[in-house]
């Protein structure tokens, strides 16, 4: 089967890379990029693991073709720290043990982004809400709920409860 070269960007990098046409994104992320911070839970769109923007949008890589990632800007879990320095994100799931095993956890913080991107001040109706496209059968979603709201309050200089 022939392969497709792709160009595209690739948390703030420059990327090539060669895939088949029924490729995943996911796929080429972990096999042919070496990126496996993004999860495969489920394959079909269901349960969020494999979370990523592309252009800005929250998608599913399982569900994205290799080839549509040609020309486009995708941020994964890899670009989410500066270096060594967590972002705030990652230091509120850390601080809430709003995480266990971790399948889900890149998910749920990219989703947790692009919503605070959008909306630096959700309630936790919004959070929950916007965070529905992921599953996680480990810790429950309170922490994961309480780590997002006090990430916004962080993000937007407020500590208040």
């Amino acid at each position: 089967m022939p392969k497709h070269h792709v160009t595209t960007t690739i948390n703030g990098d420059a990327r090539e890379f060669l895939c088949e046409t029924q490729q995943t994104l996911l796929t080429v992320l972990r096999d042919e990029l070496g990126m496996t911070g993004t999860k495969e839970g489920c394959g079909t769109g269901d349960c969020g693991a494999c979370s990523v923007t592309l252009d800005g949008r929250l998608v599913c890589a399982c569900l994205v073709l290799g080839v549509e990632a040609q020309g486009k800007t995708i941020q994964t879990i890899e670009g989410m720290a500066q270096g060594e320095s967590l972002h705030v994100l990652q230091r509120k799931f850390l601080e809430h043990a709003a995480l266990q095993c971790g399948i889900c956890t890149p998910g749920f913080l990219i989703a947790a982004r692009a919503l605070l991107e959008r909306n630096p001040d959700p309630s936790e109706a919004e959070v929950r809400f916007w965070l529905a496209g992921n599953l996680c059968r480990c810790t429950g979603y309170n922490q994961i709920i309480e780590a997002v709201l006090d990430a916004a309050r962080e993000m937007r200089g407020t500590t208040t409860c």
